[in-house]
């Protein structure tokens, strides 16, 4: 017996759910509307997509402020260290662009070709995003080494530190709307991508030590700044490539896999998981599982059961918009007839 959500259509008043009724449950309902409907599903997909995009949008324009005031800072001061920082805010707001085109890409509905439809665009997004880094990270760290062996002077230290300063606050304004929207939505590229902007904020406060140095009279004060702002980049490089690559092989946090197994196996008449499959399409978990049941069960009760089992893992685990549930009988080590 397979099930999946598809069959809600055809059995939503079988749920069997806990809901509040009289005037309770309808001011419930109204402002916490709740359902499992295939059509639901979609559209709280869409919902979630249009506001990665929005949060994309606002993140880019900030970003691309804060990046356009430090480079006229750069060009009268001549630091080394700010224009390290300000490359590397550049590649952050190019980083938005293909996180923006895979969240519209992903609103499409799957059809007979994309069957899942097409939100893997995120991870193309992610390895786009690995490449930028690795990129401003090669570009700071030449710029930075050509410095160290031809030293020139930096001058304005009052607006140097200024640019760093707003290199942090432009940085971490971004970071915490994108990890806020990302978590809300369930997408790992917007809140890595979050993470990643709260980390140049930091390399920005970098540039006041740099700064500092310089008014202290070292000069080469500043370069090194831009080389420990390069290992920084590398740092963020190698934590954006680790998540690009777990959710190119379909990892998922093993925590939720084990919330997966208690619900179903709390679900009445579930006897044992055999086996169970989970992976992220964009920022939506789908999950697949074979269970035992009781062999004396007739096809009638294998299916509400299944569709039980699933209605509990998607109240369950959290960002779980599908789950296909195969139900075999306990004795039984066959295929599942479907």
């Amino acid at each position: 017996m397979t099930h999946s959500p598809d069959d809600h259509r055809d059995h939503g008043r079988d749920h069997g759910h806990d809901h509040h009724g009289g005037l309770r449950g309808f001011v419930t309902r109204l402002f916490r509307p709740h359902s499992h409907d295939a059509a639901d599903s979609v559209d709280s997909a869409l919902e979630a997509s249009a506001q990665g995009v929005r949060a994309v949008k606002i993140s880019l324009v900030g970003l691309a402020v804060t990046a356009v005031l430090q480079v006229l800072v750069v060009t009268v001061s001549g630091s080394v260290a700010l224009l390290a920082d300000t490359i590397h805010n550049f590649s952050d707001a190019l980083t938005a662009v293909p996180i923006w085109i895979a969240f519209v890409v992903g609103r499409r509905a799957a059809n007979r070709r994309y069957t899942y439809g097409y939100g893997r665009a995120e991870d193309l997004a992610g390895l786009f995003i690995v490449a930028m880094i690795a990129l401003s990270a090669v570009v700071a760290g030449v710029e930075a080494v050509r410095r160290l062996l031809d030293p020139a002077p930096v001058e304005h230290l009052g607006w140097v530190a200024l640019a760093g300063l707003i290199g942090f606050l432009g940085n971490e304004l971004v970071a915490v709307y994108r990890i806020r929207v990302g978590r809300q939505i369930g997408s790992a590229a917007l809140v890595a991508d979050g993470l990643h902007a709260r980390t140049d904020g930091f390399t920005s406060l970098a540039v006041l030590a740099g700064a500092g140095g310089v008014a202290l009279g070292f000069p080469l004060a500043d370069p090194i700044v831009g080389l420990l702002i390069t290992v920084a980049i590398l740092a963020v490089l190698r934590t954006a490539a680790r998540d690009v690559y777990r959710r190119l092989m379909d990892a998922v946090d093993p925590a939720l896999v084990d919330q997966a197994e208690r619900s179903l196996c709390t679900t009445p008449g579930v006897v044992g998981v055999r086996a169970l499959r989970m992976r992220w399409i964009g920022h939506q978990i789908h999950a697949e599982a074979d269970l035992d049941i009781d062999g004396r069960a007739t096809l009638v009760d294998a299916h509400r059961l299944a569709h039980e089992a699933e209605h509990r893992l998607t109240h369950d685990v959290p960002k779980l918009r599908s789950a296909a549930i195969h139900a075999y009988p306990a004795h039984s080590q066959g295929l599942a007839s479907h």
